[in-house]
């Protein structure tokens, strides 16, 4: 049984990439699966002023050992303007002047949902290029696109997504 910490690299009350967590998550059975809302882990943008002056939050530094502890990750980004958000980069910024390595000997499911029929694939394609410089083995990705038509009372409600993603899920989990 290998443990999962998963997020959504959103700081939007209503993200939709955390309802699209909260589904994959409730597939997962035979693994401690820990999800949580980055809302709960507050942080400034990224300064250089701001962490000489005053250094890591204790929720950020609470965080990366909780990460550490971790087997795996699934994380679920959003897409804004066509890339990352601004906030999931943040996350990346204050994580890798903390320890650059934080995502060391950690595999990845990176997913993302759109409301457009991109499906956030630009935002996975970036992550997907930059995780792996912080030391993460991205092991699959899943894209949803449209999702108001694709997903509905906290699942997906297109079959062909249903099953792609459970095939991904599946492989994933086989490999952690």
């Amino acid at each position: 049984m290998s443990n999962i910490l998963a997020f959504a690299a959103s700081n939007s009350s209503t993200s939709i990439n955390h309802q699209l967590v909260s589904y994959v998550t409730s597939l997962i059975k035979d693994h401690h699966v820990q999800v949580i809302k980055m809302t709960d882990f507050p942080f400034p943008m990224y300064s250089a002023d701001i962490e000489k002056k005053e250094g890591f939050s204790n929720s950020m530094v609470e965080l990366n050992k909780d990460i550490k502890k971790m087997d795996a990750l699934i994380i679920s980004v959003n897409e804004h303007n066509g890339g990352l958000s601004a906030y999931a980069k943040n996350l990346l910024d204050w994580f890798s002047r903390l320890d650059r390595q934080f995502l060391s000997g950690k595999k990845v499911f990176l997913l993302g949902a759109s409301t457009g029929r991109g499906g956030a694939v630009s935002a996975i394609t970036q992550a997907e290029s930059i995780l792996p410089r912080f030391g993460a083995e991205i092991m699959d990705t899943f894209s949803l696109p449209s999702f108001s038509h694709n997903f509905s009372n906290g699942k997906i409600t297109d079959e062909e997504s249903v099953i792609e993603l459970k095939e991904r899920l599946e492989t994933f989990l086989a490999n952690i």
